[in-house]
């Protein structure tokens, strides 16, 4: 398999061509791909149903040995399209201890690291939609205003 990565790719059917896609794309895409979702208070208070997982976040594990558990990102690897929760550890045949990764799909987010203000950037709190819905009517008024203003002028000459 080549390790290009496609810059014009859009969309197939075939499985494998998904997975190299996903395999080959940069850093930058895979970001995109560590969504997790978000709980039923933090999803009607953002607007939004999934977002990237960030180190600090406060997470329940959604599936596994560990379905249940909450615990915060201790670690975010991009590369390898994973996370780690702290808490979440399994124990090696010679007893040691060693901290478990997790896909991000399989887990939910329970609380956002609110310290980067960018974060939030994309959020459609409800506060948010109701100021923008209102200025899109003042500005519907304004130009069904200035249309009968427009029209006014035409009919008097």
């Amino acid at each position: 398999m080549k390790s290009k990565f496609n810059k014009s790719w859009v969309a197939s059917k075939q499985p494998r061509k998904q997975r190299k896609y996903v395999a080959n794309a940069p850093n930058h895409l895979k970001r995109k791909l560590m969504g997790s979702p978000l709980d039923k208070p933090l999803r009607e208070k953002h607007g939004r149903r999934t977002i990237e997982v960030r180190t600090g976040d406060e997470v329940k594990i959604m599936r596994g040995k560990f379905n249940g558990k909450l615990g915060k990102v201790g670690k975010v690897d991009v590369k390898n399209t994973r996370i780690q929760v702290d808490g979440a550890q399994r124990a090696k045949k010679g007893g040691e201890k060693v901290e478990t990764w997790f896909h991000p799909s399989k887990v939910k987010i329970m609380g956002l690291n609110l310290e980067d203000s960018r974060r939030m950037k994309k959020s459609k709190s409800k506060e948010v939609k109701d100021k923008t819905n209102e200025i899109k009517k003042e500005v519907k008024e304004g130009k069904e205003k200035q249309k009968v203003k427009v029209n006014k002028t035409e009919t008097k000459k």
